[in-house]
């Protein structure tokens, strides 16, 4: 009978969590939950009490949603719940309605995530062709990309990076992460023989401006609008 007991109970609580980090957990979740965009473990920690481990906490808050509709990720930096990856597809029409982007927006999406800092004219390089008027504009809009700074060159060109909201709609907790060569052969996006030193460019997530790059005027940085590059 006491083992019937026993059973029962570990039946009714799958997800018992150690007692000194309970209330901790709790604390850590509904933070998250509330949050509007991945919360970064400083800002988790600094809400927890002063003898808890943030990262122990939320170790044991992904242990309790692991299986279950929604996971505890880390994207862009930060923590979130995100929908389980094999029920997805249950929100996947929801979810590229508003984010659907041309061959042309993915292709200059892909070259600003890989090249950051770049200005328009480097995009246009790389491509091979020009970029099209309002592209940048809806990556701007899509919250996809920001303007980073200018250019130390004649002309100031604009400079160009992707945003955290870029990391999170992507999956993807770091720039580091993008895929690397093989990994694009391995999913069949890049598929025959490469030409000979053919490179795909390991992104730095150093947000800091480069050496190159000035940091944009007061005004332009308030706007957060598409500016000519010249």
């Amino acid at each position: 009978m006491n083992e019937i007991i026993r059973l029962a109970r570990h039946v009714e609580a799958p997800f018992e969590v150690a007692p000194g980090v309970e209330e901790a957990v709790r604390i850590a979740e509904a933070l998250i939950f509330a949050a509007s965009a991945p919360l970064a473990l400083p800002e988790i920690a600094a809400k927890l009490p002063a003898d808890c481990d943030a990262m122990v906490v939320l170790e044991e808050l992904r242990r309790l949603y692991e299986k279950r509709g929604v996971n505890l990720v880390q994207r862009a930096g930060g923590f979130a719940f995100r929908t389980a990856s094999d029920l997805a597809y249950l929100l996947a029409k929801e979810d590229a309605a508003p984010r659907r982007l041309s061959r042309a927006g993915l292709e200059t999406l892909a070259i600003v995530a890989y090249h950051q800092p770049v200005t328009r004219a480097e995009i246009e390089d790389i491509r091979g062709v020009a970029v099209a008027k309002g592209t940048l504009d809806t990556l701007l809009e899509a919250g996809f990309v920001r303007m980073r700074g200018r250019r130390k060159t004649p002309g100031r060109p604009i400079t160009y990076g992707t945003t955290p909201a870029f990391l999170d709609h992507f999956g993807l907790d770091q720039l580091s992460d993008l895929p690397g060569l093989d990994e694009l052969k391995g999913a069949g996006l890049i598929e025959g023989r490469v030409a000979k030193g053919f490179v795909i460019p390991a992104p730095r997530d150093d947000d800091a401006l480069r050496e190159d790059e000035d940091p944009l005027e007061e005004a332009e940085a308030a706007e957060l609008v598409p500016l000519s590059d010249s």
